[in-house]
């Protein structure tokens, strides 16, 4: 069972782009399939980045310490949506650089979901062992950075409705509530680490 559990998260998170590649081919999306194919790669990219940063809190809260080894691969697919909803939006401004760059400019919350995708383009290239060796310590201290880019990505999301109501707000809550437990968790780690030299 230990064996196929790596292979059955794979395929499970594989499953999304399966459907929507199915859909598209098919022609089973709606009368605008760009906004369809933007609108859930950018949703499951977000869904994965929640589920990558949940797993260290839930690891801790647990004990199930094997969860760690699915992180990587969760963050890499986490990256995958982020670039197939970045290409269908190129895809709809027709890959007009001049056009992309003024959008990214005037318009905020397409500002924050590149901020986001620009966040996790390192850690996508440095996720493999090679580079965990490369870095050493510093690997960990630069894919921290996933923190940031979960919470511009549940910004570009919020900001792209208008609306503080729904989902948007759901994932907002859910990634404030993981960044509250990480900055809780590590400033807990420092008062322990402070009271042998205060005793």
């Amino acid at each position: 069972m230990k064996r196929l559990a790596k292979p059955a998260v794979f395929i499970a998170a594989l499953l999304p782009f399966a459907w929507l590649a199915f859909r598209a081919i098919t022609d089973r999306l709606s009368v605008n399939p760009i906004e369809d194919l933007t609108l859930t790669t950018g949703i499951w990219a977000l869904r994965m980045l929640v589920v990558t940063l949940a797993i260290t809190p839930l690891r801790r809260l647990t004990g199930w310490n094997r969860l760690v080894q699915y992180r990587r691969m969760l963050g890499l697919f986490a990256f995958f949506y982020a670039s197939l909803h970045l290409a269908t939006y190129f895809l709809d401004q027709g890959f007009a650089l001049r056009f992309i760059l003024a959008d990214i400019a005037k318009r905020p919350f397409i500002t924050m979901g590149m901020l986001a995708f620009a966040l996790m383009v390192p850690l996508a290239i440095t996720s493999t062992k090679g580079w965990i060796r490369r870095l050493g310590k510093k690997w960990q201290l630069l894919h921290r950075l996933i923190y940031v880019s979960g919470a511009a990505a549940a910004t570009h999301y919020l900001w792209k409705v208008k609306i503080a109501t729904g989902s948007p707000v759901y994932y907002a809550s859910i990634v404030t509530g993981l960044l509250i437990f990480r900055a809780v968790w590590v400033l807990r780690q420092k008062q322990k680490a402070l009271r042998p030299s205060l005793t």
